[in-house]
């Protein structure tokens, strides 16, 4: 197994983001359009919040309905902006991380993602399922 892999080599680079004015219905349809589960929120450049398809769930009544449903009913929503629902107090990890550190955190976390900044801008995202799917490369 290689011991000085830098998480650059498993974070998705190409992140979907959400603008901290965007709707939360608007993350949903990210969320569900995408197949992911957590999507940085941004504020011009800066990262200000993660939310997580979780985070929804808390809300709302998704997980009762059909995820293949398009017409969730939105009055929760509307109820909440994407900043009173995103966790704000971010762990953040620089490209150079190595694995074996990103590990450690979301192994002592309750958090499964975490966003990748260089120089205050965001890079990318490393996820529990990205560190999986690297061990199991290793084998």
């Amino acid at each position: 197994m290689k011991k000085r892999t830098q998480v650059s080599a498993i974070m998705t680079e190409n992140v979907i983001t959400l603008n901290h004015t965007d709707s939360l219905e608007r993350a949903e349809e990210l969320f569900k359009k995408n197949n992911i589960r957590h999507i940085p929120v941004v504020s011009g450049d800066a990262i200000i919040g993660m939310l997580s398809y979780t985070d929804l769930l808390r809300i709302s009544f998704a997980d009762a309905i059909d995820e293949n449903e398009d017409n969730v009913e939105t009055v929760i929503y509307n109820m909440f902006t994407i900043e009173q629902v995103m966790a704000k107090n971010l762990t953040t990890v620089s490209s150079t991380t190595l694995i074996k550190e990103v590990a450690e955190i979301l192994s002592k976390k309750e958090f499964h993602a975490l966003p990748v900044v260089d120089n205050t801008k965001l890079v990318g995202i490393v996820t529990t399922t990205d560190l999986i799917n690297y061990l199991l490369e290793q084998y």
